[in-house]
């Protein structure tokens, strides 16, 4: 009877003693999981990064504009300068050609003579010459007159004037009498969109 007590007395303190032992566990698993989600909870809890704002200095936007208006002015004088430069060139060379005229005596080839200019589909081709057209120079074409001849064409409708050199043949044509260059041509005539002009033809020979 008193070994039967005793048995149950040691299953009884054995299942206790095991059943402190699964609590004790089983606190300690649940304070490192509580620990767990609190680290991951703090780092979600991070601040976020704060958004860089760009604070542009008034005077150095005030600086800027100015060193473009400054840029925009060279630019505009520079310009002016060039256009300058170029009707001081053109001005020279009217006059170089007035002076060689002066040195010149102009001998009359024909009046109401029909004149046109090249197409720019000649530009570059070699002439019957044997120089190349170009539709930016000074030349033209005649039928007869030798090449190297400077002749000096005048619109009879405004009065304006080119002088050019015969480096090629033609025109090929009963009613043209000359060709000249698209270049010779637009300074002399009002209307650019002008084929055709009515012009006086006068050979230009040096003074004996």
């Amino acid at each position: 009877m008193k070994n039967r007590i005793l048995i149950l007395l040691l299953v009884i303190i054995t299942s206790a003693f095991n059943s402190e032992a699964f609590a004790a566990r089983h606190k300690k698993k649940h304070k490192n999981k509580a620990k767990t989600t609190k680290t991951v909870d703090t780092k979600s809890s991070e601040q976020p990064k704060t958004a860089e704002v760009k604070i542009t200095d008034p005077k150095s936007k005030e600086a800027k504009n100015g060193t473009t208006k400054e840029q925009e002015k060279t630019a505009a004088v520079t310009k002016v300068d060039t256009v300058k430069a170029k009707q001081n060139t053109a001005l020279t060379q009217t006059d170089s050609i007035e002076l060689y005229l002066a040195n010149s005596k102009l001998k009359f080839l024909k009046k109401n003579a029909h004149a046109s200019y090249y197409h720019s589909r000649f530009d570059g081709r070699r002439t019957a010459s044997g120089k190349r057209f170009s539709n930016n120079g000074y030349t033209a074409a005649h039928k007869s007159l030798p090449f190297g001849t400077k002749v000096k064409i005048t619109n009879e409708a405004n009065g304006k004037w080119v002088v050019v050199e015969i480096t090629d043949r033609g025109p090929f044509s009963k009613v043209r009498e000359i060709d000249l260059s698209k270049r010779a041509f637009m300074e002399i005539v009002s209307n650019k969109n002008s084929g055709m002009a009515i012009v006086t033809i006068e050979v230009i020979e040096p003074k004996k």
